[in-house]
């Protein structure tokens, strides 16, 4: 639909965002979050992890080129994907016990988006000053000095956004090694693309994008602001202690008049996504609560209780109102929906660590040749031949014996060994974290099922022991 002349245009204009500095609590625990997942971030790849010999010793470590996955003493393999895929589904339940309980706190405390641009505004604040010298930067005309500061600030930045995107790739190959490649120039080509490219997409979104991410890139806002309701922790502001808004000479005049908000507007002046929490529930809110270590130190410096904007649930602003006292905090967490979705969280890792626990680290995999079928040996015996795979899931080299189970008088041997030294069981050593692939030959008197099922079963013979089992079938005339 065109839209008449002269009716105003499509989509406003980006009006930029100077978030003032503030100190409290939550600014506080938002330094403390940043400070942990970045040294989890940039500290994580050159952590060592002893595996033997035979197995790299980077504590977490995407190895693509050998399909592995090493997550300390946690080594997956690509058939066992599936914890993977479990540990995407406790993320994504894990989001939504956050969220139910206490707001989109991920979004204001621990998303890399969060995280980053709260560096940069740091950056920007040591170079160029606080929110009202940001302002009167903005509105300067260019001159020698300003581009020197934007140049500084930009250059930072592309430092922190390199640092950022070089980390990235050390998860995928030996930490020491590839950084000794990468300045050396001898790295692979994909090395140097992934790190530009997460530079430039880090440079751009922590720098000038910031609060569009959240507000119109990111989907996550809308999911989770579905997944709210009155009972969740979220930043709120009391409307029936704050309204009517007034200056504090305009309350001392007429105290009845005026609410507890005297509109310095400080709650709006530092929120990192410049909307006003005083207008409710919107999608701009992160949940960061930096309004409310405003709003409390303004509170304090004109001697009003605290509070005035708080984390609390809608069920409790609205008890508060009518003069009740307010709900322990684990009343406002322990309810139907997290305890449900705790419940499912729990019972997911508890099964994927059964899993881990219980696993096997030999296993077998068998084919049967189907060209041909069988042989009728020169006495008698029917001979199938087929395809062994053996992997071996520890970073050693480990002896194993292959033997058959329900196939009774059967006698095996291999491509590498005459039929005169088969035997009931086959002996092999399979190299350190590796399948070992053997071509199998059984031979069984031909009196018996057309097609009679039985077991392979491989056995560690070493101390440790273990084993597994896989069905097959052998076929006759």
């Amino acid at each position: 639909m065109l839209m008449p002349a002269g009716s105003g245009d499509l989509y406003e204009k980006r009006k930029g965002v100077y978030p003032k500095a503030v100190d409290g609590f939550y600014r506080r625990f938002k330094w403390a979050v940043m400070a942990v997942t970045l040294a989890i971030y940039w500290g994580t790849p050159w952590l060592r992890w002893d595996r033997g010999p035979y197995a790299p010793d980077q504590a977490v470590l995407v190895d693509l080129a050998h399909r592995r996955f090493y997550m300390f003493a946690i080594e997956i393999w690509p058939h066992e994907f599936y914890y993977v895929a479990g540990l995407l589904i406790m993320a994504g339940i894990g989001l939504f016990l956050v969220t139910s309980a206490v707001g989109r706190a991920w979004c204001g405390y621990a998303c890399p988006q969060t995280v980053w641009t709260d560096l940069f505004q740091h950056v920007e604040r040591f170079i160029d000053g606080d929110r009202n010298a940001q302002i009167r930067l903005a509105k300067a005309p260019w001159s020698a000095g300003k581009l020197a500061r934007r140049l500084a600030k930009w250059g930072v930045w592309l430092v922190i956004a390199f640092l950022t995107g070089g980390a990235w790739i050390f998860y995928f190959a030996d930490a020491p090694t590839l950084q000794r490649a990468f300045w050396n120039g001898t790295a692979a080509p994909v090395a140097y693309a992934t790190t530009a490219v997460l530079t430039a997409t880090t440079f751009l979104l922590g720098g000038f994008l910031r609060e569009q991410v959240c507000i119109y890139m990111c989907p996550w806002p809308r999911i989770q602001t579905a997944m709210l309701d009155e009972k969740s922790l979220v930043v709120t502001y009391k409307h029936w202690r704050g309204e009517k808004r007034g200056s504090l000479k305009k309350a001392a005049a007429h105290p009845q008049q005026f609410g507890d908000c005297i509109d310095c507007d400080q709650c709006v002046a530092v929120c990192p996504t410049g909307i006003d929490i005083r207008e409710g529930p919107q999608i701009g809110c992160i949940t960061c609560a930096l309004c409310i270590d405003a709003c409390d130190r303004v509170m304090a410096q004109v001697g009003r209780l605290r509070g005035l904007i708080d984390y609390c649930t809608e069920d409790d602003a609205e008890a508060e109102k009518q003069g009740s006292p307010p709900r322990p905090l684990s009343q406002s967490l322990l309810r139907p929906r997290t305890i449900a979705y705790l419940t499912a969280w729990s019972a997911i890792g508890a099964a994927m660590l059964f899993a881990l626990g219980a696993r096997t680290r030999i296993d077998i995999a068998a084919q049967q040749d189907r060209n041909p079928i069988f042989v009728r040996l020169s006495d008698g015996a029917i001979r199938n031949a087929y395809t062994i795979k053996i992997r071996n899931m520890e970073a050693r080299p480990r002896p194993v014996a292959v033997s058959t189970d329900g196939l009774a008088g059967a006698a095996l041997w291999t491509d590498a060994t005459p039929r005169d030294d088969a035997s009931s069981r086959i002996v092999a050593t399979v190299p350190a974290d590796s399948v070992a692939k053997l071509r199998l030959f059984i031979a069984a008197p031909a009196v018996g099922p057309q097609r009679q099922d039985f077991r392979f079963i491989v056995r560690a013979t070493d101390r440790e022991g273990g084993g597994d089992s896989e069905d097959a079938r052998f076929e006759r005339p």
